[in-house]
């Protein structure tokens, strides 16, 4: 069984429904209740996998440990379809997660008001942008993966949420919406919010 330490609705939420995706048992530990997650992971982010004695970091990473090992038809083997694959993973990973990153560092280091209103227009405009890119994407398919919803696709649904926790407008086109939806409405992702949820009320 695998082990996941997360914070509840961050990206951790994703790798747990790529495990429940792969039909594996994991169990879920909530950050906070790690006696000794500064010796898990001195970074302090989440997700952290543990496999037998692996220790795993960085969600992009874990996802592609977890979808090659299971050999998954989230992540192609090889070949061009691969490389999209990845390519749409590290978009993800490394440019909508720190793009919605803004808003919360924005929430908890600006004080002046006006700065912290300009700043929050900001940075919703540059994932309006960002979205934009996704919707063009998807013009002629259901998901950046196919017909099947990838990785990436997941992470993205992840943070998709994470809007309405702020005083901002997040365009998101039609498919984007369609696509997300479609996620977030998936057995594997309810079962992973169903967890967390669990976990929070223990």
């Amino acid at each position: 069984m695998y082990t996941l330490y997360y914070v509840n609705g961050a990206c951790s939420l994703a790798t747990q429904t790529v495990l429940h995706e792969l039909g594996e048992p994991v169990e879920i530990i909530e950050k906070s209740q790690a006696k000794n997650f500064a010796e898990i992971n001195p970074v302090g982010t989440v997700p952290v996998l543990i496999d037998g004695e692996k220790i795993l970091t960085e969600g992009a990473a874990v996802m592609i440990y977890l979808l090659d090992k299971h050999n998954s038809v989230m992540l192609p083997k090889g070949g061009e379809a691969r490389d999209q694959a990845i390519q749409n993973l590290m978009f993800s990973n490394a440019t909508m997660h720190p793009a919605y990153g803004r808003l919360f560092f924005i929430a908890q280091n600006i004080t002046d008001q006006d700065a912290k209103t300009e700043a929050f227009i900001a940075a919703a405009d540059s994932i309006s942008a960002l979205w934009k890119v996704i919707e063009d994407q998807l013009q002629d398919k259901p998901y950046l993966g196919g017909d099947l919803p990838s990785a990436a696709d997941i992470l993205l649904s992840v943070y998709s949420r994470w809007g309405e926790f702020f005083p901002v407008d997040i365009m998101v086109g039609k498919k984007v919406k369609e696509m997300t939806q479609a996620v977030i409405n998936r057995p594997s992702f309810q079962l992973a919010l169903m967890e967390e949820q669990k976990q929070v009320a223990a």
